[in-house]
């Protein structure tokens, strides 16, 4: 039952990261989910917003704490498409989320137990369960199709 209520919003998050995809910025999704419905979505707009700080789950964090008038997120998951960086991990523990799940891992920059791990750090006051893996093989092939795209268009030049 979890299992499919994951892939389920995973699901949205992956259109998520189709639109940041079709904004040629790199295809990242975001979904927030508070007993059991989407109250906030997110795709990355960095190049847009020219923002490095516009990242799929930062967006979508403030669109939620919008939504419930509130700072804290307790009990609300998150689903994105990638492993969150440090800037996002750590503002999602800022914000009290009982949940990160995410589709493919990141090697470079991942702060949920790949790079860092600032979900589980002992030495701050919040720590967030992470789900690892959901719908890893779609997450992983639109990020890897991007960056082919981008390094063809980079050898056409």
């Amino acid at each position: 039952m979890i299992v499919k209520k994951h892939e389920l919003f995973m699901a949205e998050a992956l259109k998520e990261a189709q639109k940041a995809f079709e904004k040629d910025e790199v295809p990242v999704g975001c979904v927030i989910v508070h007993q059991g419905h989407i109250i906030a979505r997110g795709h990355n707009q960095v190049e847009m917003l020219k923002d490095p700080t516009a990242h799929a789950e930062m967006l979508a964090l403030t669109s939620a704490t919008n939504h419930l008038g509130s700072k804290w997120l307790n009990g609300a998951t998150v689903y994105v498409t990638i492993e969150p960086c440090s800037m996002c991990a750590g503002a999602l523990v800022l914000a009290r989320i009982k949940e990160i799940v995410y589709g493919a891992d990141d090697p470079k920059t991942g702060a949920c137990g790949s790079v860092f791990d600032i979900a589980h750090n002992t030495k701050l006051n919040h720590r967030i369960k992470v789900t690892k893996g959901v719908l890893r093989e779609g997450c992983a092939e639109m990020l890897s199709e991007f960056f082919r795209k981008k390094r063809n268009e980079k050898n056409r030049v």
